[in-house]
């Protein structure tokens, strides 16, 4: 099955068609994005069709759509899921819901990661993973609380990834956390991993894949 998979959770937007061959078209975007402001609006069509040309395929061969449906920034996940619903909508397609953090911890080969993504107010979005498996399903909180909630499930030789770990940065050394140096590639949530991850999940009617928020809003609707 041919599958296209993107991810709107961070500043960066990552989009990737898998073919059925195995071979993956991806616009992989760089480390130094997620310091910016979201441009999703503007850049994810775009990296969606640039992919499907590259791949060489229509939309009546896609076989599924597989969207990163966070935790991470609102508007982002609204972005992404609203062009998931749209495109499956349009085309008939499967649609396939993936944990944006699972998929950052699926960008690295380290036995242990703990993804974090920046969740703004002092906090970050974070998970443990062991291979794909979970080990600590996604939470928000501080990152000395999630820091001990990580140790209290004895938990050591740990690397850390994403934009969270590198706002975190010091925070997280300081406990003997290891982060990733700041360019490498396993901080972005990559379309390739979404699509892969994919593969083994479930397809979910439309209407009930969501964005996973974990917290309310920043934004509220002011009193009347």
């Amino acid at each position: 099955m041919n599958v296209l998979g993107f991810d709107t959770s961070t500043a960066a937007s990552a989009a990737c068609v898998l073919r059925s061959d195995g071979e993956a078209f991806e616009c992989e975007p760089s480390p130094e994005l997620l310091g910016g402001p979201p441009g999703h609006s503007r850049e994810l069509m775009p990296a969606i069709a640039a992919c499907l040309d590259r791949a060489g395929l229509g939309w009546s061969e896609v076989g599924a759509v597989a969207v990163g449906v966070g935790p991470g920034g609102f508007t982002g996940l609204r972005i992404g899921v609203a062009t998931a619903h749209g495109l499956a909508g349009a085309h008939g397609l499967e649609l396939r819901p993936v944990s944006s953090l699972a998929a950052l911890a699926h960008g690295s080969e380290e036995p242990r990661r703990l993804a974090l993504i920046d969740a703004r107010r002092g906090e970050v979005y974070a998970a443990l993973y062991d291979g794909d498996t979970g080990v600590i399903p996604p939470f928000a909180a501080p990152p000395e609380t999630a820091i001990a909630r990580v140790f209290c499930s004895e938990e050591r030789d740990l690397l850390a990834l994403g934009d969270g770990s590198l706002r975190f940065r010091e925070v997280l050394e300081a406990a003997g956390i290891r982060v990733a140096p700041p360019g490498s590639r396993v901080h972005v949530v990559r379309g390739l991993s979404v699509c892969r991850l994919a593969l083994s999940a479930a397809a979910n009617a439309t209407k009930a894949v969501l964005p996973h928020y974990l917290r309310a809003p920043d934004a509220t609707p002011s009193p009347k």
